[in-house]
């Protein structure tokens, strides 16, 4: 067997001073550095600014790190300014708003800042950013260029992680890490918490991310459950989670795609609720490409089932109302996994896109619902 070949980080390069110079380049997005590359500074207006990134230019700071966040902000503003193409189905609306936030990401991407080889920045008036790169970076050992748009994400990741999102079923605190989506839509959770147990003996969570979910199983005396995910930072963050609520006892993270080995009386799967292709690998919390999740999920439930045991599928209905997959495609890879419906409690989304009319897939997110449909095997 041959050994793995390691993958080289790539390098951004830059002209200064007439000098070439080169940096390790950083993007948890997994796009490739920047071809063209300028340096750029406190005398840099917002409108060159805005001409420079639309055209494929980014801009290496060297000014004052507040004056950075001022710029990009101008930069945001230019671009949600632009009139876009008008929708005539539901499904162009989606794919419209995905091309619209694509575009306006690799735009704003194109403000570049260097960083000290220990995380910190060499620029006036810097935060102290370094818990918040190792958080989601790991230990640094040479110096390297990111945008100023991945470390603002950084940042709001370190403040969710620190401060936590508070869950009524659970009366404490989740703390999702950076890459982990956050349990902000209170609302499936509150179907696992309220949904009646076929059992209390043991249970599968499938995808577990922050370990939520799991953590309102143990909580509602289920005496083992397993919980998996194949993301190494959803299993650390799984993990922390647990441990800090009590339950390292009652639950075991493990790594797996989809099922652990043996068969459980309760089955849960939260699965990315759009079936489309994800622009970077954080976005697959939300994005599943040709519904793979789901689709392995069903496929897989019936021989992971106990006798008389439930698989609860949690998934909104938001890819019927656009277009993407419709209920009787869910119904028929039901059917063909050889499992039956048993019930199905549904629950609106109370989160504030639900309500936001700007919102340019507002008819959808209006109409849309979260439900646990109870699976068994035929």
């Amino acid at each position: 067997m041959s050994s793995p070949v390691a993958v080289a980080t790539p390098l951004i390069h830059w002209i200064e001073h007439d000098q070439p110079h080169s940096a390790r380049w950083r993007a948890e997005s997994g796009t490739p550095p920047p071809k063209r590359v300028v340096l750029a500074d406190d005398r840099t207006t917002a409108d060159a600014a805005w001409r420079l990134a639309c055209e494929g230019t980014a801009m290496l700071w060297r000014g004052d790190f507040q004056n950075a966040r001022q710029l990009l902000q101008a930069m945001a503003r230019r671009i949600d300014r632009k009139e876009r193409k008008a929708a005539t189905t539901p499904t162009e609306a989606f794919n419209l708003h995905r091309q619209a936030q694509s575009q306006r990401a690799r735009t704003l991407a194109m403000l570049l800042l260097p960083f000290n080889a220990d995380h910190s920045l060499p620029l006036r008036r810097a935060p102290d950013i370094q818990l918040a790169c190792t958080e989601a970076y790991g230990a640094a050992n040479e110096p390297y260029v990111a945008s100023l748009r991945e470390l603002l994400g950084l940042i709001g990741a370190h403040e969710w992680r620190k401060t936590g999102v508070e869950i009524a079923a659970l009366e404490a605190r989740i703390h999702p890490h950076y890459g982990v989506f956050a349990p902000v839509r209170g609302e499936y959770v509150g179907l696992v918490a309220a949904t009646p147990l076929p059992g209390r003996t043991l249970a599968f969570d499938i995808g577990t991310g922050t370990g939520v979910l799991a953590a309102v199983l143990a909580r509602r005396g289920v005496a083992q459950v397993i919980a998996t995910d194949q993301d190494t930072r959803a299993l650390r963050c799984a993990n922390e989670n647990l441990t800090r609520l009590g339950y390292a006892g009652q639950v075991s993270v493990v790594e797996a795609n989809l099922f652990p080995d043996g068969r459980a009386p309760l089955i849960v799967c939260n699965p990315p609720w759009l079936p489309a292709r994800p622009s970077s690998p954080l976005e697959y919390a939300v994005y599943d490409p040709d519904s793979a999740m789901l689709r392995g999920f069903l496929s897989g439930l019936a021989a992971h089932l106990t006798p008389a045991g439930e698989g609860w599928l949690i998934l909104s209905d938001l890819a019927e109302h656009l277009g993407l997959r419709p209920r009787a495609q869910l119904l028929a890879w039901i059917e063909a996994a050889g499992l039956k419906v048993l019930g199905r409690n549904d629950v609106r989304p109370t989160h504030p896109r639900a309500a936001d009319a700007s919102d340019p897939l507002h008819a959808a997110r209006a109409a849309e619902v979260t439900s646990l449909w109870r699976l068994a095997a035929q």
